[in-house]
């Protein structure tokens, strides 16, 4: 890659040591006379990774998630370092980040692009990106939705359930996991479909083909859906008006370095460990 000359920083300032390593980090930057910006505004204000070469996260997961659809709009790579728990996203520890970063000034770290989840209410007047799920239920706590999902125009089947949850490959470590969706590689062309807490007990998780066109119809009396996006903003939803989901065209650059692995990640995120054995033994 291009070495970054312009660096922009988001700051979840709420977080355990971001702040000073923020500061680190923009000493390093400013060493190698680099210009940079830094912000702790959540959301992160309009246009502001605009002719910058990338974008250096500190927090987590959610922090990151903040930062998507400004960074894919502007097609801005995000570096993420993790201040958070998990970090399947911000995968650079605060260590990696300090010790790799004048290797990461110069370009050394790799582009991943992942895709996003376009979502539209109010015939298309409403319209909002997402890059792990969107998840489509009652607006008030516990209830009950029955919903109509077609795929291209046709009937899927309808559910009687708590939610149902959209999630790109990226997501899929995410609330999709949670209730008892699929892994999925983020390579895959795929968005996956997990009803929560169906009263028809075969009712399971879907995986569609990435082109496919789905339209979410409620079906529920007297009930208003909630259509929350990442988990962060919740999109304007009409009545009578049927909810639409796609792959967006945009997607996310999001910075790795160079020996990245996925399986790695997951061995280490999700504690995987081939099984238990005894002290001692093979």
């Amino acid at each position: 890659m291009q070495p970054i000359r312009n660096l922009a920083f988001v700051i979840n300032a709420q977080k355990s040591g971001a702040n000073e390593l923020a500061s680190g980090l923009m000493e390093i930057a400013k060493a190698s006379g680099i210009r940079i910006s830094h912000t702790d505004q959540f959301p992160i204000p309009n246009g502001f990774l605009k002719d910058f070469d990338a974008c250096c996260v500190i927090g987590g997961d959610g922090t990151l998630l903040g930062v998507v659809r400004e960074s894919a709009r502007e097609q801005v790579p995000i570096i993420g370092v993790n201040r958070g728990s998990l970090g399947f996203l911000t995968t650079f520890s605060a260590d990696e980040a300090r010790a790799q970063f004048p290797s990461l000034l110069a370009g050394e770290f790799r582009i991943a692009k992942r895709s996003l989840l376009g979502c539209s209410s109010c015939e298309g007047h409403q319209h909002d990106l997402a890059l792990n799920d969107v998840l489509i239920k009652d607006e008030r706590p516990s209830g009950l939705v029955r919903l109509e999902v077609f795929a291209d125009d046709e009937l899927v089947t309808e559910y009687v359930c708590d939610g149902l949850i959209f999630s790109t490959p990226t997501g899929s470590t995410a609330y999709n996991l949670s209730a008892g969706g699929p892994l999925i590689h983020p390579n895959a062309d795929v968005i996956a479909m997990t009803p929560i807490c169906p009263h028809t007990l075969s009712n399971r998780s879907i995986i569609f083909r990435g082109d496919v066109k789905l339209r979410v119809v409620n079906r529920s009396e007297s009930s208003r859906l909630l259509v929350a996006m990442d988990g962060q903003r919740n999109l304007v939803t009409c009545e009578n008006s049927p909810i639409e989901i796609s792959v967006s065209k945009l997607e996310l650059p999001l910075a790795q370095r160079l020996d990245y692995s996925h399986f790695s990640v997951m061995r280490a995120k999700l504690k995987w460990s081939g099984g238990y054995t005894e002290s001692g033994s093979r």
